[in-house]
């Protein structure tokens, strides 16, 4: 029982002063001054710089998919319907998961570093001591940066991913680009992109909070900057599995209840 309670407690209190951090980070966001420039560059860092892994990533991926599902489909001569399959999987799951693990491995890592080395070099205390809150200065910019950017990361993965399916599907699956595209056109809905946008957002929202915070957090010198930034992407990457889940649950009874 003693066991238990302290997992519980282990598990609480971080997840509160979690909350807390965030509630703050919030309030700071609607509060002038706007670092306008931390913003933009974040926005280049985050979205521009990321493209190049995105392309790549969603390319083989859609080819991949288009490829197995091919092979599947054609055991019960339905080869045609590879394209609404990988536009529907795409858009409403791999597309934002996937584009929010790559930012992950990749934005999430760099940002509780950089966050964590300005903990134990003390530049966090210098910012308070010249009375510049680190909240609006290192963090607002971040999460902005990072929910505006996760779901146009995601639209180029969708794009990219269904070119490499249509390539792969015409060429070596013989499928006529006619009956590939027609499917997809008429089986993918404006709601199913939308869904896995609003996932995107919300992905890069926990991401960015949970770097910036585990970065805060940081101490023990170059070791502890190690710690900060692994346990930054291991908790962003579980989060984004275990949130897609209830985003999922809720956009689909959303929907239903909608009559979509």
């Amino acid at each position: 029982m003693k066991n238990f309670s302290k997992w519980i407690l282990d598990f609480f209190v971080p997840l509160g002063r979690w909350c807390r951090f965030t509630w703050q980070s919030l309030g700071w966001a609607v509060r002038p001054p706007f670092r306008f420039n931390n913003f933009f560059k974040q926005l280049e860092f985050i979205g521009v710089q990321s493209i190049p892994i995105i392309m790549l990533t969603g390319l083989f991926t859609g080819m991949v998919f288009a490829l197995q599902t091919g092979k599947t489909f054609s055991l019960f001569r339905m080869q045609n319907l590879v394209g609404s399959t990988v536009g529907l999987a795409l858009t409403r799951e791999i597309g934002p998961v996937f584009t929010a693990l790559m930012v992950t491995a990749r934005v999430c890592s760099a940002m509780a570093a950089e966050i964590g080395t300005m903990r134990v070099s003390e530049q966090i205390d210098a910012l308070q001591t010249m009375a510049v809150d680190p909240l609006q200065y290192l963090v607002v910019p971040r999460v902005l940066g990072c929910i505006l950017m996760l779901p146009l990361l995601t639209i180029i993965f969708n794009f990219v991913g269904i070119v490499g399916a249509y390539a792969v599907g015409t060429t070596l699956l013989d499928i006529p680009a006619g009956p590939f595209l027609h499917h997809l056109y008429w089986y993918v809905d404006p709601e199913d992109i939308n869904g896995g946008l609003i996932k995107a957002a919300f992905f890069g929202f926990f991401i960015a909070m949970i770097s910036c915070y585990k970065g805060f957090l940081t101490k023990g010198g170059a070791e502890g900057v190690g710690r900060a930034t692994t346990g930054a992407v291991v908790a962003s990457s579980v989060t984004v599995l275990i949130t897609d889940y209830f985003l999922t649950t809720w956009i689909l009874e959303y929907y239903s209840s909608h009559n979509f």
